[in-house]
């Protein structure tokens, strides 16, 4: 995998991974945007208006029809926060244009043509947004929102990281609040989408086999790209951030459930001194893997094997806010059993009660997940961006070796500076 980027206008940077292991060329297209309460549900609402239609193909029947002729393509959209971003993404997937039956055929330059158009060409009704289609999209995403709560665990980490984040943007919910759609109508969503458009930061991917001059040359002649104006690109660069230690909190909240779900936000304190490690992510990973990233870890052994007081318990680290997340599904009758628990967990790692062989089958585990990115195409696209919006320039390799250099030490040191910020409880 030979990775390289270039910025084509300020503000909109174009990213090439030329790899011969698919048959597949990938183009994705990423809009991203600070996070802000006044816009969150725009975004949501035009990332869906987008792929209704285009100028040249008004319906999503045009749209499928074209993919057809494009030897079956395939296109696709989404919406992500990460860290205090929010993140409009739109992909369309094609054969390589070597396994075609015609070789005069350029079918990664048609995927970037009608991508592009689909982005930054929509289909309008006199000048803004169809009104059709945003009707049915603002009813589609209300029923989105309004679902989040019958999937009980994603409720719940929802809810904790709304009540540990308060006012910062990271507390917002991606697909934004109903009670905004009253107030978006084809109008004022078009004037914010050219906002939009003209600020944020672009991230054009190109994954397959192909060589950055090559993609260069078809996006400097797509008209959709040749429209778009330089920018000073609005967003938030997600990088390790020092923290104060907050008083912790405990919150409880009730709903018809038959499963009791914790959630428990921890802080990891850096200091002004740790800025100068440039090795914090990647220790803080270690430390989450050992803590409960795994069948063999602290959580899941002693939570849920040994007490067998959970159905399910483990943690995540969200690097880009500096949280470790611990989740555990519960018999409501054993929350102050299960919470006792864990606290000794995070105790244990504070006392450096793990192993040299712990940390290395830890590592081998982080090190086979990196493997896999090689072996799975939007992968690719994933980790760059995410060395993108945090302003890194890691390879894979590099990435590997770091890993394996971290140290029990270090691995203690991120575990002092864990902090529970925020203890969630979802029961009946």
């Amino acid at each position: 995998m030979d990775y390289k980027k270039q910025e084509i206008k300020q503000g909109i940077t174009v990213h090439n991974i030329n790899t011969d292991k698919f048959k597949t060329n990938i183009v994705a297209i990423f809009l991203t945007t600070p996070m802000s309460r006044k816009y969150v549900t725009f975004n949501s609402v035009i990332s869906s208006v987008l792929r209704r239609g285009s100028k040249n193909m008004p319906t999503q029947e045009d749209i499928s029809k074209t993919l057809e002729d494009m030897y079956g393509a395939s296109f696709n959209n989404g919406l992500d926060k990460i860290g205090d971003n929010h993140i409009l993404k739109f992909y369309m997937e094609s054969i390589n244009d070597e396994y075609l039956p015609q070789e005069n055929d350029n079918l990664l330059k048609e995927s970037i043509k009608k991508l592009s158009e689909i982005v930054f060409n929509p289909v309008l009704e006199n000048g803004k947004f169809k009104e059709e289609y945003l009707n049915q999209e603002k009813e589609v995403i209300t029923q989105r929102i309004n679902a989040r709560i019958d999937n009980k665990a994603f409720y719940a980490k929802t809810r904790c990281v709304e009540c540990m984040y308060k006012e910062d943007p990271a507390a917002l919910y991606r697909y934004g609040y109903t009670e905004d759609m009253k107030d978006i109508n084809t109008e004022n969503l078009y004037d914010y989408y050219k906002e939009l458009i003209d600020n944020c930061k672009i991230d054009i991917f190109i994954s397959g086999k192909n060589e950055l001059e090559n993609t260069l040359k078809m996006l400097n002649e797509d008209e959709n790209i040749q429209k778009l104006k330089p920018r000073k690109a609005e967003y938030v660069i997600n990088d390790i951030k020092v923290k104060e230690e907050q008083q912790e909190q405990s919150i409880e909240e009730k709903q018809n459930v038959t499963q009791g779900k914790v959630v428990i936000g921890c802080d990891i304190l850096f200091d002004e001194n740790d800025l100068k490690d440039e090795n914090l992510r990647y220790e803080a990973l270690l430390y989450n893997g050992l803590l409960g990233g795994s069948a063999n870890s602290k959580l899941f052994q002693n939570v849920r094997e040994k007490a067998s007081l959970a159905y399910t318990a483990g943690s995540s680290y969200v690097r880009f806010k500096s949280n470790i997340f611990i989740n555990a599904g519960i018999e409501i009758e054993n929350y102050e059993k299960a919470i006792k628990i864990i606290r000794e967990q995070l105790e244990s790692m504070k006392n450096g009660e793990f192993t040299e062989e712990e940390i290395e089958n830890e590592k081998k585990s982080i090190i086979s997940g990196i493997n896999l990115i090689d072996d799975e195409q939007d992968s690719g696209i994933v980790y760059y961006y995410g060395q993108e919006i945090t302003n890194s320039n890691v390879s894979l390799e590099d990435y590997k070796k770091r890993v394996k250099n971290v140290t029990k030490d270090q691995i203690l040191n991120i575990a002092k500076k864990v902090k529970i910020n925020t203890i969630y409880f979802l029961r009946n």
